[in-house]
């Protein structure tokens, strides 16, 4: 099967805050990176449905990172895999 991804991915590792009002904060890790989204590692966010939407940001750099509105594409055992929502 072809890759159909319209953004490559590049694997990137850091800390990220994922936030929704059905659980909170959650502070999980980016596994790998693209300009349409990103995959986290969290068991927490292996529950959510496709197309719940989540805030999202970047922890642990020199200033605060934007928040950014996610959507759920696909989640398995690890985490969650979303796209980013609006601006992108």
């Amino acid at each position: 099967m072809a890759n159909q991804r319209q953004y490559p991915r590049t694997p990137m590792k850091c800390r990220i805050k994922i936030s929704h009002p059905s659980f909170g904060e959650v502070f999980g890790h980016t596994r790998d990176l693209s300009d349409g989204g990103v995959y986290v590692r969290h068991e927490s966010l292996a529950g959510l449905p496709a197309g719940t939407r989540v805030t999202g940001q970047v922890q642990d750099l020199p200033i605060d990172a934007p928040v950014l509105e996610m959507e759920v594409m696909r989640t398995d055992g690890e985490g969650a895999g979303f796209r980013f929502v609006g601006n992108a």
